[in-house]
């Protein structure tokens, strides 16, 4: 039996917790981690006690007498830190070991303790580690020289993403400082199987070494579908009183599809409780809101075992912050993505023998056939999988910036060297590093110093930003301020000016003065009535969740999770979809024609839109993409179309080029990589072709598309 595979202190902190088993992803951990130095990565759903089958094998196999930091706990979120901290402490309780939080928030005085005394366990984000490889080059070797296990928390939420290729790259770095290789250990609970894992196993960095440890035990979930047609921007009053009946006697968690939604929901849902007099915990939680105001609300609902709540909140409440029991999970509108779904699903029921109670809301017809592709293929079992980067140009010029900068100055053939050797960029040929390395020198974020290279004059003003350690980029925000308190933040855009009024921390706010040089906004408590602004904006669409959009309207399936307005809506979809004999899913799709006027749909992925759109606009076909539909509406003549279209994909044999005049025309299009604008043009063009079109899908879909007509 695996507990009798644990040290005696972890089976005294099992049996004090009162646990009567072992949850199945916790006994294949702990008799797997004990009996080998591989690395596993662990996916089982939310709430499966992933954290446990991590740390219970590990705190029992280490021995934390040895000299420096034992195990490195590595998350996406702060706030997940924070909350994962009293879990892995708890555990450590019969043990003598230390726990230290490190993180830009983080109490000093127990970090400089660690530097003098380097021990225990860390959890830290890949920002701080980031920062600490810097700043405290020689406190990297002190304290992790030593390292014996990285747990790396929702891994899925770094796979195929720049922050993962940095994290990747990160964990290159320190395996070089490492007297002996450490062990990784990956936590998730939404992990796609296609390619047989291939992706998480090359994460890594070893893929032999890697094993998938995964419990597949499914949660009962029952699921609400509602459709109430929306007839302008804000939600429709009886959506709104409909989710107030069903949520009002629960604790719940409501996810809009942005942060002006969010608030939207929370601030209206309040106001009708207090007109009925329910209860008065409506909260709303996303990015914008202060930090402080965030914390309360997570502390509010996981300490609340009487009273019942209601957030509305973003993906901030996505990941595994533990907010204690909740009853019921709200999707308005469709997610996404389908392992946003299972994120949001998986908060819910949490409890063993609990079923999970989703309410899927849509407001259009559109977002009521994508949450029902979405639901299916979701019971089909199909997550996306990570996006793939194999050569992360953009990331490149970071790392090289940060090695330079933390070793003081390196000679350049050592730093071509480490970048080639590094696990993250090893598809990258030397000469392209060489190249790349060469216009930094150019443009001034490196010197040349005979063999040796330094931080250039240019390059200093971006490594000695706060901004240097992350790879993403970050709003300009503005931030929200009552009377001397901190309300939270809101991105700038041109509506924010004086007399509007703005919704955030669950409250409408009438803008009294905005101080551009402080970036600050004045607020006021809104009486007026005048409606609120929205901010927050959409996500990338998987082809997979279009394609079965496309199936759900040529098929006869008469579906019985539907309440009756969904039915009859997606009966009229399909109907309205009757005029177009399609015989083939694959290659067809329908042309609505008009006199001069055509709308495409498309049915396919976000990326091969934007694609087709490019090829569109080189062939002068006047068009305008709606993501929401996945559809084209074209402006030209039957006979101009049909001419243009037969050499619709001829620019795909020389897209390079095209991409070059398109970037050229408009600098904006890199916006999306943080770094890629530091390249050499050749390398942007290769960055925005990996990451931002999808030519190889388009060139598949190109090559047996029909359309077909109404007519």
């Amino acid at each position: 039996m695996s507990f009798d595979l644990l040290s005696e202190p972890i089976r005294k902190f099992i049996r004090d917790k009162g646990w009567e088993q072992l949850r199945p992803i916790q006994n294949a951990a702990i008799s797997r981690i004990l009996s080998s130095d591989e690395n596993f990565i662990l996916a089982s759903r939310t709430a499966s006690g992933k954290t446990e089958a991590a740390f219970l094998p590990i705190l029992s196999k280490v021995n934390f007498n040895d000299t420096g930091v034992q195990v490195l706990y590595i998350s996406p979120l702060i706030a997940l830190i924070n909350d994962q901290f009293y879990r892995v402490e708890e555990l450590c309780k019969n043990l003598d070991v230390t726990v230290t939080k490190w993180h830009g928030e983080a109490n000093k005085t127990l970090k400089e303790r660690l530097i003098k005394q380097p021990s225990g366990i860390i959890l830290i984000t890949p920002e701080s580690l980031e920062a600490m490889f810097v700043n405290k080059p020689y406190n990297v070797k002190q304290l992790f020289s030593n390292l014996k296990y990285v747990v790396i928390d929702e891994i899925h939420s770094f796979i195929g993403t720049d922050r993962g290729t940095q994290l990747k790259s990160i964990l290159s770095r320190l395996q070089k400082v490492n007297s002996s290789s450490f062990s990784i250990v990956g936590l998730s609970a939404t992990m796609s199987e296609e390619n047989k894992f291939i992706e998480v196993k090359e994460f890594t960095g070893n893929v032999e070494k890697t094993k998938i440890l995964i419990d597949r035990t499914a949660k009962e979930i029952n699921t609400v579908f509602r459709f109430f047609k929306s007839k302008n921007e804000e939600l429709p009053l009886e959506l709104l009183k409909d989710l107030y009946l069903e949520t009002k006697d629960n604790k719940v968690l409501i996810f809009p599809n942005s942060r002006g939604r969010v608030e939207e929901v929370a601030v209206k849902l309040k106001k009708i409780s207090e007109r009925v007099k329910g209860h008065p915990n409506y909260f709303s939680h996303h990015s914008s809101v202060d930090r402080e105001v965030r914390e309360y609300v997570e502390y509010f609902a996981k300490n609340n075992k009487r009273n019942n709540f209601c957030i509305s909140c973003t993906s901030t409440l996505e990941l595994g912050i533990d907010i204690g029991s909740v009853d019921e999970v709200v999707q308005i509108d469709a997610t996404h993505s389908i392992a946003s779904l299972i994120q949001r699903v998986g908060r819910s029921g949490r409890k063993d023998g609990e079923s999970s109670n989703l309410f899927l809301y849509a407001t259009n017809k559109w977002s009521l056939l994508q949450s029902i592709a979405c639901w299916l293929l979701y019971k089909e079992g199909f997550i996306e999988p990570p996006e793939k980067n194999e050569k992360p140009y953009d990331i490149l010029v970071h790392q090289a910036l940060s090695i330079t900068k933390g070793r003081s100055g390196i000679i350049l053939t050592e730093l071509i060297k480490q970048l080639k050797e590094n696990a993250a960029f090893n598809l990258i040929e030397r000469s392209e590093i060489e190249e790349i390395l060469q216009y930094l020198i150019e443009i001034d974020f490196l010197e040349k110093l005979e063999l040796e290279v330094i931080i250039g004059v240019e390059g200093e003003k971006i490594v000695n930003s706060r901004e240097f350690y992350s790879v993403f980029k970050t709003e300009e925000n503005f931030k929200v301020v009552n009377a001397g308190n901190t309300i939270g933040q809101i991105p700038f855009s041109p509506q924010i000016i004086e007399d509007e009024n703005i919704l955030l921390s669950a409250k409408i706010w009438k803008i009294k003065f905005v101080d551009y040089k402080a970036k600050k906004i004045e607020v006021i408590s809104a009486k007026d009535g005048k409606k609120p602004m929205f901010f927050g904006g959409g996500a990338a669409i998987h082809q997979k969740i279009r394609e079965k959009m496309f199936e759900i309207l040529y098929s006869k399936i008469e579906y019985d999770f539907l309440d009756e307005p969904s039915f009859d809506e997606i009966a009229n979809m399909r109907e309205d979809f009757l005029v177009f004999k399609i015989k083939d899913l694959q290659s067809e799709r329908p042309l609505l024609t008009s006199e001069k006027h055509f709308q495409l749909f498309t049915f396919t992925g976000t990326r091969i839109n934007r694609t087709l759109q490019l090829l569109l606009n080189i062939a002068a076909i006047k068009n305008r993409i709606d993501e929401s539909t996945s559809s084209f509406d074209i402006e030209v003549s039957a006979e101009d179309l049909i001419t243009k279209w037969k050499h619709i994909f001829y620019p795909l044999i020389d897209i390079d080029t095209h991409i070059s005049t398109l970037l050229q025309a408009n600098p904006t299009l890199l916006d999306f990589s943080k770094w890629g604008i530091y390249l050499p043009l050749k390398y942007k063009i290769k960055v925005i072709k990996n990451k931002y079109f999808d030519i190889e899908q388009t060139k598949v879909l190109l090559n047996n598309f029909k359309l077909i007509s109404n007519e």
